[in-house]
C-alpha cells in the first residue's frame, strides 16, 4: 500500500500542542494536504500519499492528540474545530506560506476540512477541497433541521435511517467506558476487525498509537457534535471548488446527507465509488487519480486566473433534454475514474459502450482480436473525454491468451471495476448443417469467451472486495428457441444462465452482474456472420441481407450502451434491450407454446 519512507518530518506548534508534520515529493509544486480522521493517524494516508507524490508536495499531520502530535490539556474543550482550524493555518502557513493549498480530508478529516473550507479566515488559504465519509456538521444540522420541520414519511425515514447509522456518535458520548474500550480489547482488536469487515490490508497501519489516538479523539465527537448539530452556522458556504467522494458501501454514513449540499457549494463534482468507509486504505488508486485530477483542474484555472461552475456533463457542456443531461450527470458521477474493461470493443456494441463510459470520465480498456480496431476505439475514447485509455490485443476465446492478458490488466492498470463481456459471432443454419468446427467456434467465443472473462476477472473483483459489476452480452435469442440459430441461442441462453447463477454468487461480495439482451441492433456483426451449410457465394448472399434488414430496422448501438451503463448503475439482473427482445421476453414467459411455434417459422436471411 506504501508507506511515509523517506518523508521529510518536522513539528509545528500552535496552541499548546505539537503537531507532526510530514512531506513527501517537491516542496515547489502545488501542495496537497491530507488530513486522517478517527481513529487514525496520518499512516492511514501512505497508500495515497506514495502515489501523489511523484506530482505534487504532499503533507500529511498527525491531528492534535493521536500519532506523534500532542495532546491538549485538559482534554476536554481542547478539540473544538476552531483550535482545529487553528491548526490547520499553522501547518500550511509552514508548508506552504505562499500559496493556498489543495485540501483532502477522509472521515473525521474531512469533518474538520469542511471548516477549513466554509469558514472567512481561510479564505484563500484553500484551493480546493476533496471530501471523502466526512460531512460538515453545520449542513448535518441544517439537514436534520429541514427533515424535522417537514417530517414526511420519506424524510423521517432518512432521519430514523441515518440515526441508526450513528449509533458510534451515541457510544463516544459515554463518559470513560469509550477510552477503556479502545486502550483494551477495543484496540487490540481493531486491526483484525477492520481486516475483516472492510478487507483493510495490513502494513504500516494502525500504528502502535491506536489506543491513545481513540481515546483523545472521542472529544472530536464530545467537543463538537451535539453544539453544532443543534445551533449550525447559518452561513457555511464552501468558498473553494469541493469534490465529494462518496463511497455507496458506506456503513455510517448516508448518501441522503449529501442531497441538498449544492445549496452550500456553488462548484461541486460529485463521484461515488463501490467501495466501504476506509476508501484511502482500501482504493488508493482511484482516490489519488480523482484527487489528482481535480487539484489539476483547478490549478490549471487558478493559474490562468479563471474561475468556473463545475459540471459533469457529456463533453463539458449540457447537450439535449433535461432528462438526458441528467441522465449524463448521474454517469459521470458514479462512472468517472473506473476502470472500464470492453471485450469486442473494435465496433459495433462494444465501441459504442467503450465511448459512452469514456464519455462518463472512466478509464477505459478495449479489448478485441482486431488490435488495429482497438487502437481506434481506445483514441475515440480519449477525444470522448476519458482519462486514460488503452488498447489490447487478445482472443477471449483462448483460455491462456485470457489469463495472461488478465495478468497485464491486473499488473500495469489495476483491479476493472466494470467488466463488459462484449464479444461474440453470429451463426445462422440449422443443426444439421452445422459442422462441429462451427460449433466449437461460436461456443469458443460467445460462451468460453464470458466464462473467462467472468472467472478471471471476477476472482480479481472478489480478492479485491470492494465491490464491482460484470456485464454479459446475451441477446434476445436466448428467450425463443429458433430452427435456424440454433448454435447462436444455444450459446446465447447459457450466457443468461451463467450470469443469473453468478449474479447469486457474487451478490454477498457486493458485485453486480447483469445479461444485456438486444434484438436487432445495427453493427457490423452481419457482415461476420457464418452460415451452415452454405457455400461462399450463398453465405455472402445471405450476409447482404441480413445487413439490409439490420439496417432498415436502424436501431443504433449507442442505445444499447446507454442501457449498459443503466444496468449497471441501477445493478439490473436482465435487461432486454429493443421492442422485440420485450417481446420475446414476454412471449417465453406467458405463452411458451407460443414460443415453440414461432420457432419454426424460417425467417427471410
Amino acid at each position: 500500500m506504501g508507506g511515509l519512507s523517506g518523508a521529510r518530518e518536522r513539528s509545528v506548534h500552535t496552541g499548546g500542542v505539537e503537531l507532526r508534520v510530514a512531506e513527501l515529493g517537491d516542496a515547489s509544486r502545488p501542495t496537497v494536504v491530507l488530513v486522517h480522521g478517527y481513529p487514525d493517524s496520518k499512516e492511514v494516508w501512505s497508500g495515497v500519499a506514495a502515489r501523489l507524490a511523484d506530482r505534487y508536495h504532499v503533507v500529511l499531520y498527525d491531528v492534535r492528540g493521536h500519532g506523534r502530535s500532542t495532546a491538549p490539556r485538559p482534554l476536554r474543550g481542547g478539540f473544538t474545530l476552531e483550535k482545529l482550524t487553528d491548526d490547520f493555518l499553522a501547518v500550511v502557513d509552514a508548508v506552504s506560506p505562499d500559496a493556498p493549498v489543495h485540501l483532502v480530508g477522509h472521515d473525521w478529516g474531512s469533518v474538520q476540512s469542511w471548516e477549513f473550507a466554509t469558514v472567512e479566515r481561510t479564505r484563500g488559504r484553500v484551493a480546493s477541497f476533496t471530501s471523502l465519509s466526512g460531512p460538515s456538521l453545520d449542513h448535518f444540522g441544517h439537514w436534520i433541521k429541514k427533515r424535522a420541520a417537514r417530517p414526511t414519511p420519506r424524510r423521517l425515514a432518512q432521519l430514523v435511517n441515518q440515526g441508526a447509522k450513528s449509533w458510534y456518535v451515541y457510544m463516544l458520548h459515554t463518559p470513560v467506558l469509550p477510552e477503556l474500550a479502545w486502550r483494551g480489547p477495543l484496540g487490540k482488536r481493531w486491526p483484525r476487525i477492520l481486516e475483516r469487515l472492510e478487507k483493510v490490508p495490513a502494513g504500516d497501519y494502525p500504528t502502535s498509537s491506536l489506543g491513545n489516538d481513540a481515546a483523545h479523539g472521542a472529544w472530536l465527537y464530545r467537543d463538537n457534535v451535539r453544539a453544532r448539530l443543534r445551533h449550525p452556522r447559518p452561513d457555511p458556504y464552501a468558498h473553494a471548488p469541493v469534490q465529494l467522494i462518496t463511497p455507496t458501501g458506506d456503513i455510517f454514513l448516508s448518501q441522503r446527507l449529501y442531497d441538498e449540499l449544492e445549496s452550500w457549494v456553488p462548484q461541486l463534482v460529485r463521484r461515488t465509488i463501490p467501495a466501504k468507509h476506509w476508501m484511502p486504505r482500501t482504493r488508493p488508486d482511484q482516490l489519488a487519480a480523482w484527487i489528482g485530477e481535480f487539484v489539476d483542474s483547478q490549478e490549471a484555472l487558478r493559474q490562468s486566473g479563471r474561475a468556473t461552475s463545475l459540471t459533469l456533463v457529456e463533453g463539458g457542456r449540457p447537450r439535449g433534454s433535461a432528462r438526458r443531461r441528467a441522465a449524463l450527470a448521474r454517469y459521470a458521477e458514479r462512472f468517472a475514474g473506473q476502470l472500464v474493461l470492453v471485450t469486442g470493443a473494435a465496433g459495433g456494441i462494444g465501441r459504442a459502450t467503450a465511448l459512452a463510459f469514456a464519455t462518463a470520465g472512466a478509464r477505459v480498456i478495449a479489448a478485441d482480436r482486431d488490435g488495429a480496431g482497438a487502437a481506434g476505439t481506445a483514441r475515440a475514447a480519449l477525444a470522448a473525454g476519458a482519462p486514460h485509455a488503452w488498447a489490447e490485443t487478445v482472443d477471449v476465446g483462448d483460455e491462456q491468451a485470457m489469463e495472461k492478458f488478465a495478468a497485464k490488466v491486473a499488473a500495469e492498470y489495476g483491479t476493472v471495476d466494470i467488466l463488459v463481456n462484449n464479444a461474440g459471432v453470429g451463426l445462422s443454419g440449422s443443426l444439421l448443417d452445422t459442422t462441429p468446427e462451427e460449433w466449437r467456434r461460436v461456443l469458443d467465443i460467445n460462451l468460453w469467451g464470458v466464462i473467462h472473462g467472468c472467472r478471471l476477472f471476477g476472482r480479481q473483483m472478489a480478492e479485491r472486495n470492494q465491490g464491482g459489476h460484470i456485464v454479459n452480452l446475451a441477446s434476445a435469442a436466448a428467450y425463443l428457441p429458433s430452427r435456424t440459430l440454433p448454435a447462436y441461442s444455444t450459446s446465447k441462453a447459457a450466457v443468461l444462465m451463467l450470469s443469473e447463477s453468478l449474479r447469486a454468487e457474487l451478490a454477498p461480495r457486493s458485485i453486480g452482474v447483469t445479461a444485456i439482451c438486444p434484438g436487432i441492433v445495427n453493427t457490423g456483426i452481419t457482415r461476420t456472420s457464418r452460415f451452415a451449410g452454405a457455400s461462399k457465394e450463398e453465405e455472402a448472399k445471405h450476409q447482404q441481407r441480413a445487413a439490409k434488414l439490420y439496417g432498415m430496422r436502424n436501431y443504433p448501438p449507442e442505445k444499447v450502451a446507454d442501457a449498459i451503463l443503466r444496468a449497471v448503475l441501477d445493478n439490473s439482473a436482465v435487461v432486454p434491450v429493443t421492442p422485440e427482445a420485450r417481446g420475446s421476453r414476454l412471449l417465453a414467459r406467458l405463452s411458451p407454446k407460443g414460443a415453440r411455434a414461432f420457432a419454426r417459422l424460417n425467417p427471410p436471411v
